[in-house]
């Protein structure tokens, strides 16, 4: 035995090996299989406090770059993002003019469609981890507003595949 895993439950070094990690530095593709790795309940354990925020931080900072303009071509829409958990945190991304413009926070727009889930199920959403149809039929995903542009949003990003 290497000296983990002496808690109980497993993943009990998990927010330890992953809290030492530089997000920054990890790859889309990385990222993604880490994710594929984990269970739900290991993925919940892991978005708490500082490592949550740093998590969300880095995915929506990712946003901009992933974003596929010419996929989008003439779309304005603003989308919400409600992440449910320990908090709800909620960011916006903006589509107008071929860009993506992602912010922290609920502004004064009125979104095309709000999307709302849990962590787990955000973090398996945005690593192509998660099927879109399967959670919002199962209501891990709820929408409201616009569900014909939360159905293609995939479409219009750089999904990295595990």
């Amino acid at each position: 035995m290497n000296g983990k895993g002496q808690e109980s439950g497993a993943g009990g070094d998990l927010t330890t090996d992953l809290s030492a990690l530089d997000f920054a530095a990890v790859s889309p593709e990385e990222f993604a299989r880490i994710v594929k790795g984990l269970s739900a309940r290991q993925l919940g354990e892991v978005m708490h406090g500082n490592l949550r925020t740093r998590v969300l931080g880095e995915v929506f900072g990712r946003m901009r770059q992933q974003f596929r303009p010419e996929a989008a071509g003439d779309l304005t829409a603003l989308i919400r993002w409600k992440i449910t958990g320990e908090s709800e945190e909620v960011y916006e991304t903006a589509i107008a003019g071929g860009a993506c413009e992602v912010t922290r926070g609920r502004s004064a727009g009125e979104p095309r469609t709000t999307l709302v889930m849990g962590d787990a199920e955000f973090l398996k959403l945005v690593s192509g981890n998660g099927n879109p149809v399967t959670m919002f039929m199962t209501r891990k995903l709820k929408v409201a507003g616009d569900v014909g542009l939360a159905s293609g949003l995939t479409r219009y990003f750089d999904i990295p595949k595990a």
